[in-house]
């Protein structure tokens, strides 16, 4: 992956490089250096990425079907048949 690419996911994450490094584990330096001199950026960030995303997109939802009622409707209509 390019380093255009990766910043551009970043950004679209809205996470900092810091935080990114923290959910991984490691600094914001060593993220910042991902691409530069050498140093490639890992083959698995792509898909790390897609997966943060799908994740976002299912939070979104399940926080809008909560709000919504939803959820409680169908758990109730569970626990009756049980």
């Amino acid at each position: 992956m390019e380093k255009q690419k990766f910043n551009e996911l970043l950004k679209k994450s809205g996470l900092s490089k810091k935080e990114f490094g923290e959910m991984l584990g490691t600094s914001g330096p060593t993220i910042s250096n991902w691409g530069n001199e050498g140093r490639e950026i890992p083959y698995w960030v792509e898909s790390w990425f897609t997966l943060y995303f799908e994740n976002e997109k299912y939070k979104k939802l399940k926080q809008a079907l909560q709000e919504s009622g939803v959820c409680e409707v169908l758990l109730d209509g569970k626990r009756d048949k049980q």
